[in-house]
């Protein structure tokens, strides 16, 4: 009903005067609507719908306003951050039950703590990863004809896999440093460490190899045929790219073991932004004979709470990490976040147990191993090879 239909309206008019009559009779005198000269009972005007209070009041008036908004809002966070902490699935449950005024809406939480804990890494210095660069020594062996070769480290003679694989890798002179020398390199992964506490300690000749433009990578064209200066020019564009991304990156890491930190914290919170939906999507197929009961915001809002978990987990980590091992810290952080969806699934969705279980797994399964694990190696591979299209 508009409000030209409403004012006229007999009936609500009516209405409206026995409830003032009411209060009158009682000895309240109820204030007269400013816009239609209605009696007002409540906040608005039943007829027009103005609002009574016209927000005119001193400026003391306004201070107490702010000060007692300020105040509910903190006392919100706080009722927020506890329910998100000790509550698994309550925020989200809230939402679905009407209880919306209780919390800080579920998105300004996950931005609020993504934001926190990416502050955080900033202001204490920690790298979400760093890379180091570590040369092992491999043994060298010639032939009659004076030919270097190392033993493949991929090779093992008991795995029916891996022992059909070549057991020796031919060596250019080049690859070779002094006293027939060849390094293999690996790398040692640190999570949440502080930048510039590692360092890569490579040999003399394992550096000379990585300032090596292609580090001897050649590419095998055909014999000369008419193509053979369009094979050379893609040749010689492929070996380019190769030696400016891939060993590029190589000296990157050498130079800094930081090197691809600035990368991922740049494109992580955009990741998984995008990857809110995409949960929310897979609980909503894993739980479609509930669709008349939850709405895909439903599972939006479950959605963004467990990721909102999930950085707080994380920021914890980063704290464990400077008194733990990391996989002490890998293993609590998995076991936290675990514990903490499935348990929020059981509250929200109220199913029993096994169904509960089963969902929890396959979705856990799903998202992991098809959505969030490759969009990560995604991000860190695109910080390992620079600009990669360019």
């Amino acid at each position: 009903m508009s409000q030209l239909e409403a004012i006229h309206d007999p009936a609500a008019a009516q209405a409206v005067e026995y409830a003032a009559a009411s209060l009158a009779e009682k000895g309240a005198k109820p204030p007269v609507c400013p816009n239609c000269g209605t009696s007002l009972i409540g906040p608005f005007c039943a007829i027009c719908g103005q609002e009574r209070d016209t927000h005119r009041r001193s400026v003391f008036s306004l201070v107490r306003d702010l000060f007692e908004d300020i105040v509910s809002f903190d006392s919100r966070i706080l009722r927020s951050v506890i329910a998100l902490l000790v509550e698994p699935g309550e925020i989200a449950i809230a939402f679905r039950e009407g209880r919306t005024r209780h919390y800080v809406p579920a998105l300004r939480l996950y931005f609020f703590v993504s934001l926190l804990f990416f502050l955080m890494l900033s202001a204490t210095g920690l790298a979400i990863i760093q890379l180091e660069l570590v040369a092992t020594p491999m043994k060298v062996f010639h032939d009659a004809k004076g030919n270097a070769y190392y033993v493949n480290p991929a090779y093992d003679a008991t795995d029916p896999d891996l022992k059909n694989i070549p057991r020796l890798i031919p060596l250019k002179k080049s690859e070779l440093g002094p006293g027939d020398v060849h390094y293999g390199i690996s790398t040692k992964t640190y999570f949440f460490a502080p930048i510039g506490a590692h360092h890569a300690t490579l040999p003399q000749a394992a550096i000379n190899r990585l300032q090596n433009d292609s580090l001897g990578f050649e590419v095998q064209t055909k014999p000369m045929n008419s193509n053979s200066a369009k094979q050379k020019a893609t040749a010689k564009k492929v070996k380019s790219w190769i030696d400016t991304h891939i060993f590029g990156g190589l000296r990157r890491i050498a130079n800094d073991p930081a090197a691809l930190n600035e990368p991922m914290t740049a494109w992580i919170p955009r990741v998984l932004f995008l990857l809110l939906p995409l949960y929310a999507l897979l609980l909503a197929l894993f739980y479609w004979r509930q669709h008349k009961d939850y709405y895909f915001v439903d599972h939006l809002i479950f959605s963004l709470t467990v990721h909102t978990f999930t950085f707080v987990v994380l920021i914890a980590a980063a704290g464990l990490a400077q008194i733990l091992s990391g996989e002490t810290v890998a293993l609590l952080t998995i076991a936290a976040i675990g514990i903490y969806i499935f348990i929020a699934m059981k509250r929200f969705y109220a199913q029993g147990w096994f169904w509960t279980t089963a969902k929890f797994l396959m979705v856990s399964f799903i998202y992991t191993c098809f959505f969030l694990l490759p969009a990560l190696a995604g991000v860190l591979v695109l910080g390992f090879l620079g600009d990669p299209f360019g």
